[in-house]
């Protein structure tokens, strides 16, 4: 009996101590890294693998390291013409000082997100309708670089950030259906007054080829009956261009 009691006083400490060696055990991912504060100061990070922490001294915060998206709520943007437009985009960040994550903001990713808010509203009053929708390369780069220098100090590293929609009012969609019509009309216009130039051009530069030899211009005369008459059972008189010039019709 004094033996069993001697054993059970030897098992009931041991217990305790594989207790507290088990609470203290904790297991690292190889895509986090884990924040260790003792006694509430900040100590060092743990990496991927097997890790033990002393019981009720030490605690550790684990830190996702790998890319996170977020979206952006649509936000209502007035341009800097003057247009308001409803906005949303998609934020892509990573965690690279996982112990900055923790000691410099309170939750980096609410954080993170609600200056990607307030950065999109920013950017995008600066830059016009024509330009938002034409250079959204060029905007998400102002976006990601304004970005990327806020968090930093947070040790976050902002890779990408693209621009999903623009909700244009329906009156701006009716302005600019207008407006590509009228810059097609413009550019018909233009083509078919360069065509009449080029024509013009080549029609003087014949006239003058013409008029070096009047037996070109009689055969050139003689085609354009033919080609007047293949198309149907019309009757054509030729009159001789001789003719014409000793009546006077047509000038030497």
């Amino acid at each position: 009996m004094t033996d069993f009691f001697g054993a059970l006083g030897l098992l009931i400490p041991l217990g305790f101590l594989v207790l507290a060696f088990l609470s203290g055990v904790r297991i690292v991912n190889e895509y986090q890294n884990g924040v260790v504060f003792r006694l509430g100061r900040f100590v060092g990070l743990k990496r991927a693998g097997f890790r033990w922490l002393i019981p009720f001294v030490e605690r550790m915060v684990i830190i996702d390291m790998r890319t996170v998206a977020r979206d952006v709520p649509p936000q209502d943007v007035i341009t800097k013409d003057n247009v308001s437009v409803k906005v949303n985009a998609v934020v892509y960040f990573r965690v690279i000082h996982a112990d900055k994550a923790v000691l410099q903001v309170e939750d980096f990713l609410y954080a993170t997100s609600q200056l990607a808010q307030t950065t999109l509203r920013a950017i995008l009053g600066q830059v016009e309708l024509d330009q938002l929708l034409s250079e959204r390369d060029r905007v998400n780069r102002d976006i990601q670089k304004v970005l990327d220098a806020h968090t930093d100090p947070w040790g976050i590293k902002v890779s990408n950030v693209e621009v999903k929609h623009i909700d244009l009012p329906v009156e701006m969609q009716r302005a600019i259906a207008r407006q590509a019509e009228a810059e097609r009309e413009r550019r018909a216009k233009i083509i078919a007054a360069e065509g009449e130039h080029q024509a013009a051009e080549k029609l003087s530069m014949a006239a003058e080829v013409l008029d070096r030899n009047p037996i070109t211009l009689q055969l050139r005369y003689l085609q354009t009956l033919v080609e007047i008459t293949g198309g149907g059972n019309q009757t054509i008189i030729p009159i001789p261009l001789d003719l014409i010039r000793a009546l006077g019709l047509q000038p030497k």
